[in-house]
């Protein structure tokens, strides 16, 4: 595992990042063009939940047809495997179901991907358990095709070729990419703590390579372990795969641990602190290269959490995410003096290694600031790169209302000026219409996700912008 240490605000040039443009004197101006309800779910109490597929998509658009995927819980069924995926498209008239799984149960929601002219794409697990009270067991991981101009019809159900025949569960922490322009696919699927499996599916629709995916290794730990990777955003293009996700380990520090234990009483805790990196050259060589280790928190035992990647024409690869700098309850005991913040972090990856780092926006305790707690890349179709999040003003006493807001990431890697997105009910976290899905860069962004008052009320926003 490489490690790598940067100065804080470094900045590059237009040419050396391979972006142009004359820098903008006001802010983006954006228009809503939709804003509706697409469907209601039923907690389903098993550890999931419709926003569990993040790192991947649950929407995607293909020329003027939208479609999104939604889970329905199962009430007779004991969870895990306690929930059913749904397939809606919106029509003229709004959104309207056009497909149920007929027979399956399972966990999570199930992420989809289309190129261009289609087909569309859906990842699924079903359970192997036929039981409906059991709690758990294996699965089998499926690639339902649909064709978009009849969503309606039956589906063409793929089987994806792996290395071996691997342990599946329910608990999948699946990422699901597409190549729109190059025809590709590529799916990861967790197997325990030790690695995730993938396989490559190519333009002449055979799942021609497969292999383990090895998680980085902490040898530093008071018990060195692998470093569980998870929620990671998934980058597939010209056969490089590009993918960022956070560690997801049981409290490693054992003074942490039990202070917790006393806490909650549970005899578990997760850390979410550590924010990797990995990459292939050319995933049909099946090589990956050394992890990179991009963010940490770990001594003020904080989190971290990857919300987004981009890989521009250029090669260079942008990453976004939130952290937090300390859990605040460990304070006291711990490391007393430490002030809270939360970051909204940017950084640009070339060949491997960073070459630009920027905090976005950031909110300190005791002083005024913006506390970012989502946020989504928007790509146009002249690859200017812009930011859509849910962000609120904090200050000594008091925070303002969560809004959406939209800002462009400038070719020196700065923020630009940022405007209220006026949607009648914010998005507090979203899936979009993604280039990582094989979605077009647009003109227009494409939203799903739950209000911070409703969160089993998914909703979609569709917004414009003026080039």
């Amino acid at each position: 595992m490489q490690r790598v240490l940067f100065l804080t605000g470094v900045a590059l040039s237009v040419l050396s990042l391979g972006r142009s443009g004359s820098l903008p004197a006001a802010p983006p101006q954006v228009a809503v063009v939709a804003e509706e309800e697409v469907y209601r779910v039923t907690p389903a109490d098993n550890g999931a939940g419709p926003m569990w597929a993040s790192g991947s998509t649950c929407l995607v658009r293909l020329g003027d047809r939208v479609f999104a995927s939604g889970l329905e819980t199962l009430t007779d069924v004991q969870p895990l495997n306690n929930c059913r995926w749904l397939l809606f498209e919106r029509g003229e008239g709004g959104w309207v179901q056009v497909q149920a799984d007929p027979a399956g149960r399972t966990r999570e929601p199930c992420p989809l991907a289309v190129f261009p002219d289609g087909p569309l794409f859906m990842s699924v697990n079903p359970t192997l358990v036929s039981e409906p009270n059991v709690r758990a067991g294996p699965s089998r991981p499926e690639i339902l095709q649909f064709d978009p101009a009849r969503p309606h019809e039956p589906y063409h159900t793929i089987l994806p070729k792996w290395d071996g025949e691997p342990p599946f569960s329910e608990h999948s922490y699946r990422s699901f990419a597409a190549d729109g322009q190059q025809r590709e696919l590529i799916l990861f699927q967790n197997v325990g703590y030790t690695h995730a499996e993938w396989s490559f599916r190519d333009a002449q629709g055979k799942w021609s390579a497969q292999g383990r995916l090895i998680w980085p290794f902490g040898a530093e730990y008071e018990k060195p372990q692998p470093i569980r990777v998870c929620y990671p955003t998934v980058a597939l293009k010209d056969r490089q795969v590009h993918f960022c996700g956070v560690s997801d380990i049981v409290e490693p520090n054992s003074a942490w641990r039990e202070y917790k234990r006393q806490l909650t009483g549970q005899e578990w805790d997760y850390g979410f602190r550590r924010l990797f990196y990995v990459w292939s050259k050319d995933i049909a060589t099946g090589k990956f290269e050394p992890w990179l280790e991009i963010a940490s928190r770990e001594k003020t035992c904080g989190w971290i959490r990857p919300l987004d990647l981009w890989v521009d024409p250029h090669g260079n690869v942008h990453i976004l995410w939130v952290e937090r700098a300390i859990d605040t309850r460990l304070r006291e005991k711990f490391f007393p003096g430490e002030k809270q913040s939360h970051a909204l972090n940017y950084v640009v990856i070339r060949d491997g290694a960073v070459v630009l780092r920027k905090t976005l926006f950031v909110a300190v305790e005791g002083q005024p600031g913006m506390l970012c707690s989502f946020a989504r890349f928007w790509i146009t179709p002249t690859d200017r790169l812009f930011v859509f999040c849910h962000a609120q003003e904090v200050g000594l006493n008091a925070a303002s209302p969560g809004e959406n807001q939209l800002f462009e990431i400038l070719p020196d890697g700065q923020p630009g000026p940022s405007v209220r997105v006026p949607l009648q009910k914010p998005l507090s976290s979203f899936y979009t219409a993604t280039p990582r899905a094989g979605a077009s860069p647009s003109w227009t962004l494409d939203v799903l996700g739950p209000t911070e008052g409703e969160p089993m009320v998914l909703r979609y926003a569709c917004l414009r912008l003026t080039p």
